[in-house]
């Protein structure tokens, strides 16, 4: 009895002096609550040594307040310098540091290594068109999805695993909640912010916010946010010398404060000051295309020849992390006298912000802009009369030059043309000679409409559908009747081929085709449920009207003979 009372006593007491160690090592770390909160742990890189200090905020989660507190941790094998962001389907987006100089082709293998020690390969993805920063995607492992908290991977060039020391890694940034783009213009700076506004509802007022320049480090300099919408912030340019003059090389960070909560919103967006687009003194072009893609590279010259052989001079493409042959057919449409610009855009279901962006970025270069995917095609049945098509083809669709102010009040700043949807056709493949060749089965009723934009005519708020803008006081929208154009769109194409929207699309819409949400869309396909199995009859669907006008047309402008009496496509390769 007296051993065990005294076992007991000395259990006791050891309790008593463990305790009283974690209380001392809580106080000596003691956060003040006077700082600004943090919605999510932010990576800070502050050296390019073999050891890196990290910078640590205070999770929002547990509702923690804190200032920045920082602790030097010893580098992974040849770790580097990154930041990451937990996109949909588990997938992790690496952004390597703005101050790290890396090149993704000379030879290393990259990993994931996270806090569990368990390891995912890391997939180059692209260079950031706006930041100039490496990307690189890991899928999270199952296991590391057990964990209570998810903290950033760490992105090593070394094979062999080597346990993190997880108290240093930052906690994963959600991508429902993050500022991820930034363009400055001339007079001001458009912010890209996820998570706070509704796509069409629901948009909180621009005093609620403030934008921030700096990464917590040094001062911040702090202006007013202009303009609210969706997922677009305007702001006013900062005094640089608040935060150094390094901002012109890209690396300091801009952010969205909420002013009320005293909250940041987690960021890896960075501000440059304005440049200018194409060259001085260069003529902007009249009409241009823009349109955001994924693995469209076997559709992308016969939309790209068809369009400019009718009046599109430039074309501007945001790669929505395409893993084809798109780089490649890019190449060869430029060699080939295309004006085809490429901009990596790796932002999942951010259509509507793309779009926005879109308009900003070219209105230097381009009058016109023609928001369209590239399986449509725009149409007008006078054409016909047409031997070869010609450059003013689209134009005529357009308003002329003013010379007076209207008699409405406003002049037309939009036009917009409705779509015929094309069905598989029969097709149980993709039809190498085009989708203008192969598909010419379609339904009956028009469906929405896509349009052509006059950039200057765009309200200052980007505000928009996928489909159309919101224009500002001075200009209105027209609507073409089918007699004058219609586009073809060929959005149900052989199920091989449209098993791959199911779940990767760039759409806002439906943001994911495996759950109910938004059941309704016109972006969800009549008779197709919430699994990518092809439905019974797939191939006769949605045939109600045989329409081979575009079919007829573009075999006559762009078909040649071979020795075998075969008509080859000028797309054809």
């Amino acid at each position: 009895m007296l051993r065990r009372v005294r076992t007991t006593l000395l259990f006791g007491l050891l309790s008593i002096l463990l305790f009283a160690f974690y209380f001392l090592h809580l106080c000596r770390n003691a956060i003040s609550d006077n700082e600004l909160r943090y919605s999510t742990s932010i990576l800070t890189p502050r050296s390019k040594n073999s050891s890196l200090q990290y910078a640590v905020r205070a999770n929002h989660d547990s509702q923690e307040l804190g200032p920045l507190r920082t602790r030097r941790v010893s580098s992974i094998g040849d770790s580097i310098a990154t930041v990451s962001v937990l996109l949909p389907d588990w997938q992790v987006l690496v952004i390597v540091s703005p101050e790290t100089e890396l090149s993704p082709g000379f030879g290393k293998e990259y990993a994931c290594l996270f806090q569990n020690n368990a390891t995912s390969p890391a997939r180059f993805s692209g260079i950031l068109a706006f930041s100039n920063q490496t990307t690189f995607k890991c899928v999270m492992p199952n296991s590391a999805r057990r964990l209570r908290q998810f903290l950033q991977p760490i992105l090593s060039t070394q094979s062999e695993k080597e346990s993190p020391v997880a108290k240093a890694m930052p906690k994963l940034i959600r991508w429902t909640f993050l500022a991820y783009e930034s363009y400055s213009t001339e007079d001001d700076v458009v912010l890209f912010v996820k998570g706070l506004n509704h796509r069409q509802r629901f948009n909180r007022t621009p005093g609620n916010f403030r934008c921030v320049f700096g990464d917590g480090t040094k001062a911040a300099a702090k202006t007013a946010v202009t303009s609210s919408i969706q997922e677009v912030f305007r702001c006013d340019h900062p005094n640089l010398t608040a935060v150094g003059s390094d901002g012109y090389d890209g690396r300091i960070k801009i952010s969205l404060e909420i002013v009320a909560e005293n909250l940041m919103v987690p960021s890896v967006a960075h501000y440059k000051p304005p440049r200018r687009i194409g060259n001085p003194g260069e003529p902007r072009s009249l009409l241009c295309a823009c349109t955001m893609v994924y693995n469209v590279a076997k559709f992308l010259k016969e939309w790209v020849t068809y369009h400019s052989s009718i009046g599109v001079q430039k074309f501007i493409l945001y790669d929505n992390d395409s893993d084809d042959d798109l780089g490649r057919v890019v190449k060869e449409l430029n060699q080939e006298g295309y004006n085809v610009t490429t901009l990596f855009w790796i932002w999942p279901k951010t259509q509507e912000a793309g779009f926005s962006h879109g308009a900003i970025y070219a209105k230097e270069s381009c009058t016109w802009m023609m928001y369209l995917d590239v399986d449509e095609f725009v149409f007008s049945p006078s054409w016909h009369s047409f031997v070869k098509p010609t450059n003013s083809m689209l134009t005529s669709l357009l308003p002329g030059a003013p010379r007076q102010f209207p008699p409405s009040g406003r002049w037309i700043g939009q036009v917009m043309i409705r779509c015929n949807e094309f069905g598989p056709s029969n097709r149980t493949s993709h039809p190498v000679e085009g989708v203008t060749q192969g598909y010419t089965c379609r339904r009956k009723v028009e469906q929405r409409h896509k349009s052509i934009v006059q950039l200057d005519a765009i309200d200052s708020s980007l505000r928009n559908a996928v489909h159309h803008f919101q224009l500002n006081e001075n200009f209105r929208s027209k609507t073409l009747s089918i007699g004058e154009a219609v586009i073809n769109h060929y959005k149900y194409q052989a199920w091989s081929e449209f098993r791959t929207k199911f779940r990767r699309r760039v759409s806002t819409y439906v943001v994911d085709w495996t759950k109910a949400a938004n059941p309704h869309s016109k972006d969800r396909t009549p008779g197709l449920g919430f699994e990518a199995i092809e439905p019974e009859g797939w191939a006769e669907k949605f045939c109600e009207v045989r329409d081979n006008r575009l079919e007829s047309l573009t075999k006559q402008w762009f078909g040649s003979h071979t020795s075998h009496g075969y008509e080859k496509l000028a797309w054809q390769s």
